[in-house]
């Protein structure tokens, strides 16, 4: 059994879903909401510790999560809109044992508890600083970043980028391919929710 207990997840959700025209983490999403499914495959997935990171319309967020096994922690700076700063805040939250974090997106709703495992399955494979799953050789989310690595990250400035860490860390980065997008795909417009979201009932 793998030892899943001490990986943690950071669930990025502090963006003010400009493309989207309306906010989006609490738009319903088949039971629960899109933030609300995200976390709930983090749980399927056997993670315990599970945060999700606000920011713009913090209390709708809090609220939408409120009931599920994960806890909030607010971006002081959401407003200067760098992702890598709710990243930051994600992981000083960490509790001490957390060996590594996994980083998602709130609006990734299409993940899957399968690939959560996955990456995990290739963390403790390889002992690898850094684990991505790939689709058909695109790296997506949710990926892995051991704590030797946290440093690294947190020592960052905007305009950094989370893509911009990965891209520098290349040759640290273990794979694991996946067999479907649904690691590469987000819901940025009302056409992604219209087309990604189940069918009610």
């Amino acid at each position: 059994m793998m030892e899943i207990e001490s990986i943690a997840a950071i669930i990025l959700a502090a963006g003010r879903s400009s493309r989207m025209g309306q906010f989006k983490m609490d738009l319903p999403w088949g039971q629960t909401t899109v933030i609300g499914q995200v976390v709930q495959v983090f749980v399927q997935a056997g993670v315990s510790e599970i945060v999700v990171v606000t920011g713009w319309a913090r209390q709708r967020v809090e609220a939408a999560v409120h009931g599920l096994p994960a806890r909030c922690v607010h971006n002081p700076r959401y407003a200067e809109d760098y992702m890598i700063l709710s990243l930051q805040a994600g992981l000083r939250s960490l509790s001490s044992h957390a060996s590594a974090a996994l980083i998602a997106l709130g609006d990734q709703p299409q993940i899957q508890p399968d690939i959560v495992r996955r990456v995990i399955e290739v963390y403790y494979q390889h002992r690898a600083l850094i684990v991505a799953p790939s689709y058909q050789l695109r790296r997506g989310h949710p990926w892995l970043i051991d704590r030797r690595k946290w440093s690294d990250v947190l020592n960052l400035q905007p305009p950094d980028t989370p893509r911009d860490f990965l891209n520098a860390h290349q040759k640290e980065i273990e794979y694991a391919p996946v067999e479907n997008d649904s690691v590469l795909r987000d819901l940025d417009t009302p056409e992604d929710y219209q087309r990604e979201r189940p069918n009610p009932g």
